[in-house]
């Protein structure tokens, strides 16, 4: 048996050919078909990685908008953190200086009762000193009436009364 498609004669009477050219049409109808689906899919797919760069890119400025944002109120942040500092070191200075004032008010207060107590003990003793004057002066008169002296003996007990007087301070 010999292959037809090698014998002579015209090609398209041999049956070859018409399976090739029934198997060419089929590839260019079925072809088309599955190229358009082929073409469809990676058009799909073309969308979706064209969407998904969109949806990135939007989502990229929002995270950049959110970046700024919370740059901006760490920036604030700090400027107020600087302030919250700088008010209280105000504050701990005037309150230390407040502090100052007051123990040296208070200190002016301490001494100027100590001076007072110091001038009342003072008039004390310049009274207990008066008093014991008295006192000796009022002995010495009695005893000056009590004996009736004469001027000799006037002049001995007021020695005597003036000699007593120091002793009588220290007392």
């Amino acid at each position: 048996m010999e292959y037809q498609a090698l014998s002579g004669g015209a090609f398209y009477t041999h049956g070859s050919f018409w399976v090739f050219v029934a198997v060419a049409i089929f590839a260019l109808l079925a072809g088309r078909k599955i190229l358009a689906a082929i073409a469809s899919m990676l058009d799909a797919r073309a969308k979706s990685v064209s969407d998904a760069l969109a949806e990135a890119a939007q989502l990229k400025a929002e995270a950049e908008v959110l970046l700024a944002d919370a740059k901006a109120r760490q920036a604030q942040a700090m400027e107020d953190a600087k302030q919250i500092l700088e008010t209280a070191h105000q504050e701990a200075a005037s309150l230390a200086a407040a502090l100052a004032a007051e123990a040296e008010a208070t200190a002016k207060r301490r001494e100027r009762m100590a001076v007072e107590r110091i001038e009342a003990a003072e008039a004390a003793a310049v009274n207990e000193v008066r008093a014991a004057a008295i006192d000796i002066a009022t002995t010495a008169s009695a005893a000056l009436l009590r004996d009736g002296l004469g001027v000799q003996a006037d002049a001995t007990l007021i020695d005597h009364a003036i000699a007593g007087v120091p002793g009588a301070l220290r007392a």
